[in-house]
């Protein structure tokens, strides 16, 4: 039976058939409907981890114990977990384990442009690339099978265009394998210098043979047409390549690391021209001419942003771009209603130096509200104003923002940092009650699992003082005058001090009971300062839009004269 799906989903779907019990994941674009797809499925065990490196340990710790797992996440994800992955590469599987990866060209949804197949170098772990929704599927169950046979995890890479496009899938049924036997083995899984010397024999070892064995694998296969053009390409790229040239031969990587160095050589021997089609980082390309073969790569394609078919039709062919229709600008800003535009709003009122955090609301950082001062990486917003203190000796002017599953992925350490080193920080988290920016998971602070069942709440307040701070409390996100007292108190102290702007975030809470309305515009543009979507502006007086506006109030306590009014329809 044949279904259209995403190819995220025929990833979860591979999983299953491959008989995995346990999948550990974070929620990331373009990665995170993989766990929620596999999550619906029978007799499997899903979670969301508070972070990428706690999801891997989780994976590994069910593989070693005899189950066949797996653990997902978005390219940047791979950065946390990779303490993780690196040890794991030498101390090896029981069951398969298998590491999704979601690189993102184009930087659609994240903050860089990284290449996961130069992990899988760095790690000595082999990679698997996807191109559709039937080789997601398919390759889940090949990576499982060398996972075992070679003993090691396998990373399979997709793309956003894979991740997020969809095709027919043929479906299977699930092999339901028993759980393999665990046997204690300090010498395998006990990572200290003494037995990892002995592992690191083993990773060697085991990726020579891989090296060998991979030229023969059906994934990386030849498909000769005209040989005056040879293509070597990889995952979605073979989809636009087909389309851009469609008589060029192909080489068709499945697996990207270890490379099928004696299928390139054989390849690349009977074309009269090489060109090598990858986005991101010139690995191939490099691996190609240290084998002394002559090809094209870098110099025709460029490093940043994603190759399409009209991309490498204009570079390779001289073929102009098609021309797109001029659209308006319409720049991403913060949802109406959002929690977060109040406390922004302070923000920018008290001209503060804001050190900011990854999730919906880094969108703060644009105009109007143009209240955030940097944003790194998940958990930075407090080591990076910790910073920001200590440099500047005085926190009179800075504050750092983190969102509520943000801080629990990363940034709890930092906060334990600060007090300790004395820091001095003021740290505002927005909690919204969800992981908004990738679409209302649920995390520790939600008291649902993803597989919807009820769990122990994370009581934020009561976390926040464990880790030493005495200066806590909460205030509604609403509330924009009791946050900047609030907020003005706590820049004077000389300790860490923590404050929790909590409301749910409205694309969950979207209760609309009456309307703003505006009487008598004075066009003191105040309700503009908000950045909300719905406050318009027509003959240079403000107007609400009733389609958008869900009554948060916000605009009421902005505008100094009164104009706006909540009325009951």
């Amino acid at each position: 039976m044949k279904k259209l799906m995403l190819a995220n989903k025929a990833i979860a779907r591979g999983a299953y058939e491959a008989g995995v019990r346990v999948l550990s994941a974070y929620p990331g674009t373009p990665s995170t409907e993989i766990a929620e797809e596999f999550a619906k499925y029978e007799d499997v065990y899903a979670e969301w981890a508070p972070n990428e490196k706690v999801a891997l340990e989780v994976a590994l710790g069910a593989s070693i114990a005899g189950a066949r797992s797996m653990v997902s996440m978005k390219h940047v994800g791979l950065n946390v977990a990779s303490d993780a992955m690196f040890s794991a590469s030498y101390s090896g599987v029981n069951a398969g384990l298998v590491i999704v990866v979601a690189d993102d060209p184009g930087m659609h949804s994240s903050q860089n442009e990284q290449d996961t197949r130069l992990y899988g170098v760095m790690a000595h772990v082999p990679v698997l690339e996807v191109s559709n929704s039937q080789e997601a599927k398919d390759f889940m169950k090949i990576a499982f099978e060398l996972s075992e046979e070679y003993d090691t995890p396998v990373i399979v890479r997709t793309t956003t265009r894979v991740s997020h496009s969809q095709s027919y899938v043929e479906i299977g049924e699930r092999v339901n394998l028993p759980l393999k036997k665990y046997v204690k083995c300090v010498s395998k899984y006990v990572m200290y210098p003494a037995t990892a010397r002995g592992r690191h024999v083993a990773v060697e070892a085991r990726e020579t043979a891989l090296k060998e064995a991979c030229n023969n694998f059906s994934i990386n296969k030849i498909e000769m047409n005209d040989t005056s053009l040879g293509v070597i390409c990889a995952g979605i790229l073979y989809e636009h390549v087909k389309e851009a040239l469609p008589s060029a031969s192909i080489l068709k990587l499945g697996m990207v690391y270890p490379l099928p160095i004696e299928r390139i050589k054989e390849f690349a021997k009977n074309v009269d021209k090489l060109l090598v089609v990858e986005e991101n980082e010139p690995y191939i390309e490099k691996e190609i001419k240290a084998l002394g073969i002559t090809c094209l790569g870098r110099d025709v394609f460029s490093v940043q942003g994603e190759i399409t078919a009209s991309v490498i039709k204009n570079r390779f062919l001289g073929e102009a771009l098609p021309k797109l229709e001029s659209l308006p600008p319409r720049p991403p800003i913060l949802c109406a209603g959002c929690p977060h535009r109040g406390v922004f709003y302070v923000f920018k009122k008290l001209k503060l130096t804001v050190i900011g955090d990854v999730g919906c609301y880094t969108l703060a950082a644009s105009e109007p509200l143009a209240a955030m001062d940097t944003m790194i990486c998940m958990g930075a917003a407090l080591g990076m104003a910790h910073g920001f203190v200590k440099a500047t000796d005085n926190n009179q002017n800075i504050v750092s923002v983190i969102g509520d599953s943000t801080f629990i992925h990363n940034g709890i350490t930092g906060l334990i940092n600060a007090v300790y080193n004395k820091a001095n920080i003021t740290l505002v988290i927005l909690d919204n009650d969800t992981t908004g920016m990738t679409g209302h998971q649920d995390n520790p602070a939600t008291g649902k699992t993803l597989q919807n069942e009820v769990t122990n709440r994370l009581d934020l307040e009561a976390l926040v003082r464990g880790c030493g701070v005495k200066r806590v409390c909460t205030v509604d996100a609403y509330d924009i005058s009791k946050t900047e007292m609030i907020l003005k108190e706590e820049l004077k102290q000389d300790e860490v001090s923590v404050i929790i702007a909590k409301r749910p975030c409205i694309m969950l809470s979207k209760l609309k009971k009456g309307t703003m309305v505006v009487h008598d515009c004075k066009s003191c543009m105040a309700c503009f300062k908000l950045g909300c979507p719905a406050i318009i502006k027509i003959d240079n007086k403000a107007f609400i839009d009733q389609t958008l506006c869900v009554d948060c109030g916000l605009c009421v306590e902005v505008c100094p004269f009164d104009c706006i009014k909540g009325e009951d329809v």
